[in-house]
């Protein structure tokens, strides 16, 4: 439904913000090759999986041509190189697992990587935005997807990056109501805000729904013990103390966290838009979490931010039926926060007990997965947090935004999502 907004205030739109209204935060239509200078860097990228397992990857990139990034135009050709050495660096630092990490990135990467990442306002590791936004193609005309670049862990890895993009994919249309939500709060227009609310509800159970498919396509040894340390980075991480040096860009070393589901902007901008406050260090790790965005998308979260308060609108109101919308919203994404919850246990908690149980036995084919997960990231996420601590603080602070004496109604949506 469109909305007239009163005064000289321009309408809310995604459009400044680089978030299309087919794919959302999801690039278009990545490219799927660099120019032909480039092909010693795609050379490794693409076959980093294989050059992992035979040991080689680090001895490749030493051979690699120090490349200067000037030829590269286009935004498109920047986020493929950034995809392209992030992969590359991350194989590269965690060849040989925890026990034989490096201490600096050499130059003829290191360089590169900083100029690149400059350019696009990325950190100089693989983010969410790289593996997920950026690493994408049609596999055939039917519409099948396939990824770009991989990294060790096989059909698993492929789940889920894939698994995470339909999650990105489901979020579209709730994206695509925020502005109705806000152009709508401003004009007090309470029937539109009502339907826009409903949407996203139905957009926030997809996004769920999507979710469930990692535990079809991703086998929880191989994402615990092989995948996840490729996901890691170099800040708050036991394996590397002293961060990474990047040889030719500063003398000292630096540290950052590896890719974690809190750089999807997605649900940055839910809570935003529904009043969510996050304390302490988890709002302090969220915030972090934003830098390592697409710099524009940071800045969507940011503007929702400093919209008049859509919870106030709520009860201002006392409608019925706008309640009842807003009530859903919250209760739906609490059930996201509460099926990520128990995705973690499945794919982290319950593989970490398992690898104690069967430390020193004869070992299945499961346990030789199990055996290669590092120690020092056992109790972390990818991104270097406290994982279970980190999720049920976040997920209490979602339900905290439930509107007072809403009823038996609350009630049971808060009880569904606990049960989800």
């Amino acid at each position: 439904m469109d909305t007239v907004v009163t005064g000289t205030e321009a309408p809310f739109s995604l459009e400044p913000y680089f978030v299309s209204e087919e794919l959302g935060f999801i690039l278009l239509a990545p490219l799927q090759k660099l120019p032909p200078y480039y092909q010693p860097w795609m050379d490794i990228a693409f076959h980093v999986p294989e050059l992992v397992h035979s040991h080689t990857l680090r001895s490749c990139v030493h051979k690699m041509p120090l490349l200067s990034s000037k030829f590269l135009e286009r935004h498109r050709e920047l986020r493929l190189a950034h995809l392209a050495l992030s992969v590359m660096t991350m194989g590269y630092v965690w060849q040989e697992g925890e026990k034989d990490t490096v201490e600096m990135l050499p130059r003829n990467l290191a360089v590169p990587y900083w100029e690149v990442s400059q350019r696009l306002g990325f950190p100089p590791i693989l983010t969410h935005a790289d593996a997920v936004l950026a690493n994408w193609k049609l596999k055939n005309p039917d519409g099948n997807l396939e990824l770009l670049v991989s990294l060790p862990g096989g059909d698993s890895v492929r789940g889920f990056f894939m698994v995470t993009l339909l999650v990105e994919l489901a979020a579209v249309p709730a994206l695509r109501s925020i502005p109705s939500v806000i152009n709508s709060v401003r004009c007090g227009d309470g029937e539109a805000v009502t339907k826009s609310l409903e949407d996203i509800s139905e957009s926030l159970q997809a996004m769920t729904d999507a979710l469930k498919l990692m535990q079809v396509y991703v086998e929880p040894s191989v994402f615990y013990g092989i995948m996840r340390i490729y996901l890691s980075g170099w800040k708050d991480n036991p394996c590397m103390p002293k961060g990474l040096i990047y040889e030719g860009v500063q003398a000292g070393a630096m540290e950052y966290s590896g890719g974690s589901a809190a750089q999807s902007s997605l649900l940055h901008c839910f809570d935003e838009l529904l009043g969510v406050r996050h304390q302490a260090s988890s709002g302090a790790f969220l915030r972090r979490m934003r830098d390592y965005m697409p710099p524009a998308h940071k800045r969507l979260i940011q503007d929702i931010s400093l919209e008049p308060s859509l919870r106030g609108f709520v009860l201002e109101r006392q409608s019925e039926r706008l309640s009842q919308a807003f009530q859903l919203c919250v209760s739906k994404l609490l059930a996201l926060r509460n099926y990520h919850i128990n995705i973690v246990g499945r794919f982290v908690t319950v593989p970490a007990a398992r690898a104690r149980q069967l430390c020193g036995e004869n070992w299945a084919p499961e346990a030789e997965a199990l055996s290669r997960a590092p120690a020092g990231l056992e109790e972390r996420g990818t991104g270097g947090s406290g994982i279970m601590t980190f999720l049920k603080t976040v997920r209490d602070r979602t339900r905290d935004v439930y509107l007072p004496q809403s009823g038996k109604g609350a009630k049971k949506q808060h009880k569904e999502a606990q049960q989800t």
